[in-house]
């Protein structure tokens, strides 16, 4: 019976252990999971910020330290419309020619269809602006009306992706646009000043950053060896970017892998024109962020079974250390059933009557005194204990045993009928008499059993009301002779 009680003592502080283990665990897990999310996001949201401040450096740079560029594009602009003015028809200039006298600058000849007819860069001859880049024509449009020179800051060619600065002026008639190109990839300023070199040099430093980029209003990446296009749904989102100013995220992929795009509006203080607004593309992975959480998962896992290994052996050794005073304070040492103590406790619940009868068994030995006097307590103790297991053979698991004290003991069956307390009684009068007779010292000594019984609801409500009239009634049965059980009645 202790066993069972230590037993049932170490699975409550087991199961009490893993549950303050795993919800401390759980806790201190989904903090370092989220501080580790943080700080993913706030390392790039740095790669953010040091790209955006790269680009704006740059752009500052030329604002400042390349007006002269800006000027020699005008005044080699107003010597082409003299020039236009001498002989519009542009079939007899020499474009060639032309580049070299303006240091190696690209001459364009758009006509009112938004088409370059000619160019010192013939692979940009044939490039129509209202199918590749609508963005661009409209502003063209608006160009060639107000006749006035313009000059962006860094934006791409169309067939190389190079990062060039352009000037535009619209020839007196308004039926051309001049536009003059130079490259900037290759002046002291960018090479000083590059942010696609700082771009570069986080790829290289991070590994959860595939590639970064920036787009012109249209959509094409700035500063690429080759020309690349959005595919539709992050151009979707970039759109919506350029529209809100919001920065936005799409899921895609990398060569092959899984990543996200990530876009950043970008206004520009310094650069004018077409040029004004960008955007900025992260594309990162979170292969170090799966795999410091992988890690996280697994340590805490580890960590979570060996508190759970610590928590097993700790309940294991307070359960042997406490099981024992424990049970002793409310079971009998002698028997194994329960004491006194432990009826008292029972009394001061109330008994319900939802499944049918509750019937309270008091049962004392006949002539035990006899025993203890004639043979001894130790005899006497060990009558007890073959009583007690009599029983607990014949009471039923759900049954509640005491030893109330001395040679009394009562049994309580709930959800049981009369009929069935009764048969219970009569099997224990005649089982403790043929226990009796099996012992040659007991024959002479008249042991037996007498049994008082008091049902609720009919005898009372709540245990202490039942023992009484079981009491009653054990009294009435040792008066009729003894060896016998009989049921309360009301005088």
């Amino acid at each position: 019976m202790n066993k069972k009680f230590r037993f049932k003592l170490f699975l409550i502080m087991i199961t009490f252990s893993v549950l303050v283990v795993g919800i401390l665990a759980l806790v201190d897990y989904n903090r370092v999971i989220n501080q580790t999310v943080k700080h993913n996001e706030s390392q790039l949201r740095q790669i953010q910020d040091i790209i955006e401040y790269s680009l704006g450096i740059t752009e500052k740079a030329y604002y400042f330290f390349d007006q002269e560029t800006a000027a020699n594009m005008q005044e080699y602009t107003f010597d082409l419309m003299s020039k236009y003015e001498e002989n519009p028809d542009f079939d007899e200039w020499d474009f060639a020619k032309l580049k070299e006298d303006f240091d190696g600058i690209d001459i364009y000849i758009i006509n009112d269809e938004n088409v370059i007819i000619h160019s010192s860069f013939e692979d940009d001859i044939g490039l129509d602006f209202d199918e590749c880049c609508s963005k661009l024509a409209r502003i063209l449009d608006e160009r060639r009306e107000t006749g006035e020179f313009y000059h962006d800051g860094l934006e791409i060619e169309q067939a190389t992706g190079k990062i060039k600065k352009y000037s535009y002026m619209a020839t007196p008639d308004h039926n051309y646009l001049i536009q003059l190109g130079y490259d900037l990839q290759h002046g002291q300023i960018f090479e000083q000043f590059s942010f696609v070199d700082v771009a570069s040099d986080i790829e290289n430093k991070y590994d959860m950053i595939n590639k970064i980029n920036v787009l012109n209003i249209g959509g094409l990446y700035i500063g690429t060896s080759k020309i690349l296009e959005l595919n539709h749904e992050n151009r979707e989102v970039f759109e919506q970017v350029l529209k809100t100013g919001d920065t936005m995220e799409v899921k895609g992929v990398w060569k092959e892998e899984p990543v996200t795009y990530r876009y950043i509006y970008h206004d520009s203080e310094y650069d004018p024109g077409i040029s004004k607004e960008k955007v900025i593309e992260i594309v990162y992975n979170d292969v170090e962020l799966q795999a410091a959480l992988d890690h996280l998962t697994n340590t805490y896992l580890l960590q979570f079974i060996l508190s759970v290994s610590i928590a097993v052996a700790i309940s294991f050794m307070i359960s042997r250390w406490v099981a024992t005073p424990m049970h002793l304070a409310f079971h009998d040492s002698l028997t194994g059933t329960k004491n006194r103590a432990a009826f008292d406790e029972y009394c001061k619940s109330t008994i319900t009557f939802e499944q049918g009868v509750t019937a309270l068994l008091m049962m004392d030995i006949d002539n035990f005194k006899s025993v203890n006097d004639l043979l001894g307590h130790d005899r006497g103790d060990d009558l007890l204990r073959r009583i007690s297991n009599v029983m607990k053979e014949v009471a039923r698991k759900k049954d509640q045993l005491f030893r109330y004290g001395g040679d009394e003991f009562i049994l309580i069956m709930e959800e049981t009928t009369k009929g069935e307390a009764a048969k219970a009684a009569s099997r224990l009068i005649q089982m403790i008499r043929d226990e009796m007779n099996q012992i040659e010292d007991l024959k002479g000594l008249g042991v037996s059993a007498s049994i008082g019984i008091a049902f609720a609801p009919d005898h009372g409500a709540d245990a202490v009301e039942l023992y009484k009239k079981a009491d009653h009634a054990l009294y009435a049965s040792k008066e009729k002779g003894k060896n016998q059980f009989q049921v309360y009645q009301q005088n």
